[in-house]
């Protein structure tokens, strides 16, 4: 009889305890509705990267690493879509699209080229800001198939005003200038703030 009993507690014990975790595993309660919470900062921000072409280092704020120029000439499908290449970037940042606006910090990261058919990249970068503003770093990752006119990336955190954040940054080219200038309108929307 006791035997019997120890199984229906037993019993009990695993199916309450299998109901509590199916209700809690979801880990964020807001995942349970259709729609995302409602932001809780947006900022637009523009970075410019000025590539190394082997005369420019003055202005250069971005070099490839991983295949200096002329050192991956790997050609696939008949196409030059730079796979395989890795640029470290050290980029000024601003709160317009002009250049020569004063800087209110700096992205730093790299890129990589990974995909054979087509121009696409993968990024991990950070921006680290300093001024009246904003204080604090935002750090993105994900990948970016540039020839998409608006693209997300992960916004995976952050420290001083964007503490621990965590977001959606859509990015974009806002001009392009062959292999040597590019720049990037990034919409930062943050869903997690500290």
């Amino acid at each position: 009889m006791a035997i019997k009993r120890d199984v229906h507690l037993c019993f009990v014990w695993f199916l309450l305890s299998t109901l509590m975790l199916q209700s809690s595993c979801n880990g964020h309660p807001w995942r349970k509705k259709s729609e995302l919470p409602k932001p809780c900062r947006n900022l637009v921000l523009y970075f410019h990267d000025v590539i190394y072409n082997g005369s420019n280092s003055d202005n250069a704020t971005s070099t490839l690493v991983g295949a200096p120029y002329g050192a991956n000439l790997t050609l696939l499908n008949g196409k030059d879509n730079h796979f395989g290449d890795l640029a470290v970037f050290d980029d000024p940042i601003t709160l317009d699209n002009n250049f020569h606006s004063p800087p209110v910090g700096r992205a730093q990261g790299f890129y990589f080229y990974d995909m054979k058919n087509t121009f696409s990249s993968w990024l991990g970068f950070t921006f680290v800001l300093n001024s009246t503003d904003y204080k604090g770093t935002i750090t993105f990752s994900g990948a970016d198939p540039i020839l998409t006119k608006h693209r997300d990336i992960s916004v995976v955190g952050g420290t001083g005003d964007f503490l621990m954040a965590r977001g959606i940054a859509t990015i974009s080219t806002d001009a392009y200038e062959g292999d040597v200038y590019f720049r990037l309108c990034v919409n930062i929307t943050l869903y997690e703030c500290y």
